[in-house]
């Protein structure tokens, strides 16, 4: 097929609205923390976007979208971004290849940033640096390939429209997984660590809600009405996950800005791999379910002691593994040809389902044992001075 410019337009501006992402995680994570770590979470995001910048170019891209090898993983057929050019490609058949790769290259690099809520206020940046181009490389790039690139979760039917599983689920049971591994901070439980900056978290969560709209619309790789449609529930869910989070701890408290831009978040992942295949109203349902959900996952992990520091498990990993069977349940043929379990096709739920689990197994398992080799051989963890200190001056030098 021949080039189509508006829709080339459209996910040009779309993977820079992508890009975003990642320095709004960590504007994100920033202002939770504590403010000798404000500089350290930042600065774990823009790295991540670096890092991983090279290895999509480089090798990424090639194990995400290489034909297919035994339903794993891609091949090496564009490594180092052989054959991937300035027509039209296999997965972009109206936009550049090359256009295609890039906003790819984006959703892997805000991926590795949400992983940080694991590890905050206590990881080494040279562990760090490792951690991630591993992780990218043998827990993110195979998860893409299963759901987007031709491997086994696509062949059995499982619908990912924007990364609810890829991204989602996969960064936060990799953030639930380092977080056991590296341990508690020194002093969780015994004392409050309140966040140093709500203003800049609210910031980051804004930029978050903009960027998503390219997250979600910009994976319909065109300009048209299925874009549209996921923009519009894209847009509703987050409304519906911040307004519904926001209630339910209004019943326990009072209805605090931090709660209300979390469940925007948590309706944002909710919605993101049903985006393209589900109306609006069905979008509120699945933003506000969503809200509630992972507000109760955070009120759960709280009561069990456990320090994922930021909740990356709690509204990414369990939203997203929301998402990932709600759109199994509320696809509807109408919007782009899926139908779920409300129409009666029950493979639909069962192809989600599995798809899912099967990531939050993988990432959990990998990640796990990634973390426990780094632990083990280069140290994952600062010494406790150095967390007494503050990453910001003991890793960086610098401080607020």
């Amino acid at each position: 097929m021949a080039l189509d410019s508006g829709a080339t337009a459209w996910i040009l501006a779309s993977t820079a609205l992508v890009m975003l992402m990642t320095p709004a995680v960590g504007f994100f994570y920033g202002g939770l923390v504590r403010r000798k770590n404000l500089i350290s979470m930042i600065t774990l995001s823009f790295v991540a976007f670096a890092l991983v910048s090279i290895q999509w170019v480089v090798i990424g891209y090639s194990f995400a979208f290489g034909s297919d090898v035994n339903g794993f993983i891609g091949n090496l057929e564009y490594m180092g971004l052989n054959n991937v050019t300035m027509e039209p490609g296999a997965f972009s058949p109206i936009v550049p290849g090359l256009l295609f790769m890039v906003f790819q290259l984006v959703f892997a690099a805000v991926t590795m940033a949400i992983v940080t809520s694991g590890i905050a206020e206590r990881v080494k940046f040279s562990a760090y640096l490792v951690f991630a181009l591993i992780w990218t490389t043998i827990v993110y790039d195979p998860l893409a390939h299963w759901v987007w690139g031709g491997g086994w979760a696509a062949q059995f039917g499982a619908l990912d429209f924007a990364g609810g599983t890829v991204v989602h689920i996969s960064s936060g049971f990799a953030a639930l997984a380092l977080a056991l591994v590296i341990g508690k901070r020194v002093g969780f439980g015994k004392y409050v660590m309140e966040p140093n900056n709500i203003p800049l978290t609210i910031l980051g969560a804004a930029l978050l809600w903009f960027g998503w709209f390219g997250f979600n619309a910009g994976s319909a790789v065109a300009a048209n009405g299925l874009a549209a449609n996921a923009f519009v529930t894209t847009n509703t869910a987050a409304a519906a996950g911040a307004l519904a989070w926001m209630i339910v701890s209004w019943l326990n408290g009072r209805p605090s800005s931090l709660g209300f831009v979390s469940g925007a978040v948590a309706g944002l992942v909710s919605i993101t791999p049903a985006a393209g295949f589900v109306t609006p109203m069905a979008a509120i349902v699945i933003g506000a379910v969503g809200g509630v959900f992972c507000y109760c996952i955070m009120l759960w992990r709280i009561r069990k002691g456990l320090d994922e520091s930021l909740d990356a498990w709690a509204i990414h990993g369990m939203g997203g593994l929301w998402g990932a069977l709600a759109t199994g349940i509320f696809a509807v043929a109408a919007v782009n040809g899926a139908s779920g379990l409300i129409e009666g096709n029950v493979h639909q739920f069962v192809a989600n389902a599995a798809g899912a689990f099967a990531a939050v197994a993988y990432a959990f398992v990998v990640t796990y044992l990634l973390a426990l080799a780094i632990d083990k051989t280069i140290g994952l963890r600062v010494s406790e001075e150095e967390e007494y200190v503050g990453l910001d001056l003991s890793q960086h030098g610098e401080r607020c």
